[in-house]
């Protein structure tokens, strides 16, 4: 006997909706207001973090990749955008001669710093400013529960 498929409550699936609509919006809300400031993509701002908070500033192609959620192949055609434009530099791992280490430039640091004055505000303006501060924290609670 084959067992019935469980299948998500009326509630949950509305829950998933939601989620999922609400980033694609909220995504795309902060992407044009980038945009708009002439700044480059938000993936930009997330590599250009995940270095500036990483100890010495640089990280190993592979640690980028966990941390972000970019996939290999997208990452490293942005690896080689970011290097092109003086944001980053690859240096040669000391213990394995094959390895890399992608380093954040002053001219990386500096960007992801102009990038995060626009970012800040589009996040205030299109989340802070809906949520009261104890609402924020249920929503940051709830979420948790996925990560």
């Amino acid at each position: 006997m084959s067992e019935k498929p469980s299948n998500p409550s009326e509630a949950v699936t509305s829950a998933w909706t939601s989620i999922m609509r609400a980033r694609e919006r909220l995504l795309g809300a902060i992407e044009a207001d980038l945009k708009a400031a002439g700044m480059p993509p938000l993936a930009w701002y997330d590599v250009l973090w995940e270095l500036a908070r990483s100890q010495d500033g640089k990280l190993r192609p592979y640690e980028i990749e966990e941390r972000t959620l970019l996939a290999q192949y997208n990452l490293s055609r942005l690896l080689d955008r970011l290097e092109r434009e003086g944001l980053v530099r690859r240096e040669v791992f000391a213990e394995d001669g094959r390895g890399r280490w992608v380093v954040l430039s002053d001219a990386g640091r500096k960007l992801r710093e102009r990038m995060w004055i626009v970012y800040a505000k589009s996040i205030d303006t299109h989340i802070g400013c809906k949520l009261a501060e104890n609402e924020a924290k249920a929503i940051a609670g709830l979420l948790d529960r996925f990560l």
